[in-house]
């Protein structure tokens, strides 16, 4: 089971990978189009439609891989002190009851929306159009990759609740150790002390 919910997390942490190249891409066209606009007095109109696409793209197959490495927002403030099996018991609630129907109709309606636009090959309103049902598509493809990964999160919840403890997610980005970095270093907090007091005396004199 443990390989089948890693699996799944490899998958949208691919996908939120991939995607996430589309960053250098958006940062390319802005700078092109700043170049061109100030420089060149060249504008374009597609770029801002293509700008918009591009970011919301971007956002949106972000989704499950924030979800695979369990970091969307959360109220926590009563959350941190529940035991692993409230906590299971919570999550679980929460995503029966708004997580599944909200995700399964945005992945409904996203589809229906996205094959409307591509019979009628649905174009941005600009006076350079730019097809706009590819980026309708990206709808359904982020609400299904998303709803996959509710599921395994689902059925971590389900494990937690029957084994008292949550299922041990891999290892990805960490955020930084300032511990680890003050020792990598050879800093103290006795250095770090004198540095501040050093400081204050200089710009009190």
């Amino acid at each position: 089971m443990q390989k089948v919910l890693w699996g799944v997390d490899r998958f949208s942490t691919w996908i939120g990978k991939l995607f996430a190249w589309l960053v250098v891409v958006l940062t390319a066209l802005i700078t092109w189009e700043v170049f061109s606009r100030y420089a060149l007095n060249h504008p374009h109109a597609w770029v801002l439609d293509a700008q918009i696409m591009l970011y919301g793209t971007m956002f949106m197959t972000a989704g499950a891989y924030t979800l695979s490495k369990n970091g969307h927002v959360r109220g926590d403030v009563l959350y941190g002190f529940f035991r692993p099996r409230t906590q299971a018991a919570v999550d679980l609630t929460l995503y029966i009851v708004f997580f599944l129907p909200g995700i399964v109709a945005l992945t409904w309606a996203g589809w229906t929306y996205a094959n409307e636009s591509l019979a009628i090959r649905e174009q941005t309103f600009s006076a350079e159009a730019l097809p706009l049902y590819p980026f309708k598509f990206m709808i359904p493809l982020a609400g299904a990759v998303l709803l996959l990964q509710g599921i395994v999160e689902i059925v971590r919840c389900v494990l937690c609740l029957r084994e008292g403890a949550w299922p041990r997610r891999e290892d990805d980005v960490e955020e930084v150790d300032v511990d680890k970095l003050k020792e990598m270093v050879n800093v103290r907090d006795e250095d770090i002390e004198a540095l501040d007091h050093l400081v204050v005396t200089k710009d009190r004199a």
